[in-house]
């Protein structure tokens, strides 16, 4: 399918965020964008500064004709391999949007087998196609909010400031405290890491949150 004839209010941009952190979700977003109600300074999120990234994701939560957040956990994660889960939370994305897109543009160089309508890769779509721009933005926004509350259920980790990433703190608390429930156990620092493995009891943090259309 032609991107071009397609109508602009039925094309979804699609992103993730968080394949590369040992702990957490990867959280994927699809939106799809008003044409009559532009957005300025979408970008690719990992460029903008924390505040302005929740600054557009207010007006894309907004300002869009539809947006859907797919949270997929660790324990799937692990089931499935990262990239797996990434698609998998692609087609869901896409699949709970309110407005049922005629096109996806999916950020990077591969498609989920089980797209709910016509596909395109675009490496590099979060700096070049607004859509998916903007799925980025609340891709991370979600992801980096979802963290900070999981640093409050597992304290230790200091999830809230490096949002699960393989830092050397998060490394050095993975040694002492061993792995929660929330970490990747598939991913190796967290399977070679030496003290308790496995999840502990603790409520996760984790909803399919759908947006609504609007006027």
């Amino acid at each position: 399918m032609n991107d071009l004839q397609v109508d602009a209010r039925r094309i979804a941009g699609v992103d993730e965020a968080g394949r590369g952190p040992l702990a957490g979700p990867v959280v994927v977003a699809a939106v799809i964008l008003d044409p009559l109600r532009p957005i300025r300074g979408l970008a690719d999120s990992k460029v903008l500064s924390p505040s302005r990234r929740d600054q557009l994701a207010g007006e894309i939560r907004d300002a869009a004709l539809a947006f859907a957040i797919c949270v997929v956990q660790a324990d799937e994660i692990d089931r499935l391999n990262i990239l797996g889960a990434t698609l998998v939370g692609m087609s869901r994305a896409l699949a709970q949007l309110p407005v049922k897109p005629l096109l996806a543009l999916i950020d990077g160089n591969r498609l989920p087998l089980d797209l709910p309508c016509a596909g395109r890769a675009v490496i590099r779509g979060d700096a070049t196609e607004p859509a998916i721009s903007a799925a980025s933005i609340l891709a991370k926004t979600e992801r980096d909010r979802i963290m900070v509350e999981l640093d409050r259920i597992h304290p230790g980790y200091d999830f809230a400031r490096h949002k699960g990433y393989p830092t050397r703190e998060h490394l050095d608390a993975l040694t002492r405290l061993g792995a929660c429930r929330e970490h990747r156990r598939s991913f190796a620092p967290v399977r070679l890491a030496p003290g308790k493995q496995g999840r502990t009891a603790t409520d996760r943090v984790s909803a399919d949150l759908t947006g609504r259309e609007t006027a």
